[in-house]
């Protein structure tokens, strides 16, 4: 519930900046009632409504079948296995041996009625999933895909079997934040304390990765009553919106060290795009009290208008460019 994530998150766990622009979004104001979430209403007949969910449940029923399908496969070839190789039907642990296809299927499980399946991974969770045995794992992914599916699952279950591995994750996930910066390296040892960035990178933490992260450690907080874990999220988006481009368009290397933009390439695509996603996601997960993560989100979709939108020639189709320097 939205609502009382924000009343349970309160103050503390929001930003500890104000925000300093007076930034109206371009577009003469027509799509300003959308900001509250109020816009967009349309009125439609009986007709079109009919017309419009016959053909929902139809494609309802074809696409809960596909994912028995999958399940069914995953279920006798790879059970508790991190992926299913469809080809060989043998099932392997590139994600650390964490049960990744598994946590990451229970929220979907759920919202597609299969609760016998559900509550079997459930059982798998309980008494089968152990964090003591993974090493260097990416703080991003694991952050979305394992810590992220146990906070969904206990969301809709409100079974706390969830809860508890998930507070066991996070604090093993949350010593990457402990850089010079506060912000988060881009992997971390979940069997020990040691995290630190690929070298690919140059020793930068990358934008995506560590703007991607706060939506689940938010709700961490709240779930638990650990504040701390909310703090370390959120101080990310402090620092990035104490550089505050001109353009709202943000680099995509940044130092762990200090802070700052180590190179000067800005995507949409991989390692940039989530980071952008994460400013409206927390915005509405905050009930829409966290004016800053709003700020940052219009003024970075209009520095997409201004700099990255771009048209082909000879087709004239529409695309987003990347920007160099």
């Amino acid at each position: 519930d939205i609502s009382d994530f924000a009343a349970t998150n309160s103050r503390k766990a929001q930003f500890h900046f104000q925000t300093t622009s007076n930034f109206m979004p371009e577009g003469g104001g027509r799509f300003e009632d959308y900001k509250d979430g109020t816009g967009g209403e349309k009125q439609f007949t009986q007709e079109v409504l009919d017309a419009s969910d016959e053909k929902a449940r139809g494609r309802r029923a074809e696409i809960k079948a596909s994912m028995q399908h999958v399940w069914a496969g995953y279920r006798k070839y790879a059970f508790g296995k991190d992926e299913l190789k469809p080809l060989s039907k043998k099932g392997h642990n590139p994600w650390g041996g964490m049960g990744t296809t598994l946590v990451d299927s229970l929220d979907t499980l759920w919202l597609m009625g299969m609760k016998d399946e559900f509550w079997e991974g459930r059982d798998w969770v309980r008494d089968h999933l152990s964090h003591d045995h993974v090493g260097s794992v990416s703080f991003f992914e694991t952050t979305i895909r394992s810590l992220g599916g146990l906070l969904a699952a206990y969301d809709w279950s409100d079974d706390k079997v969830f809860l508890d591995k998930a507070l066991d994750l996070g604090t093993r996930l949350a010593h990457a934040f402990e850089s010079p910066s506060g912000l988060p390296y881009g992997q971390t040892t979940l069997n020990g304390h040691h995290s630190n960035n690929a070298g690919w990178t140059g020793g930068s933490s990358l934008l995506a990765e560590i703007g991607t992260v706060q939506v689940e450690f938010r709700y961490l907080a709240k779930a638990t009553g650990i504040q701390s874990f909310a703090d370390k999220a959120n101080k990310v988006f402090e620092i990035m919106h104490r550089q505050h481009p001109n353009n709202g368009l943000y680099p995509i290397y940044v130092s762990s060290q200090d802070g700052h933009f180590t190179n000067n390439k800005i995507t949409f695509g991989a390692m940039g795009d989530s980071f952008y996603e994460y400013m409206i996601k927390c915005w509405l997960q905050g009930d829409k009290t966290e004016p800053e993560f709003r700020e940052m989100w219009d003024e970075s979709m209009a520095g997409v208008h201004k700099m990255l939108a771009q048209k082909s020639s000879p087709s004239g189709l529409s695309y987003i460019a990347d920007l160099n320097g």
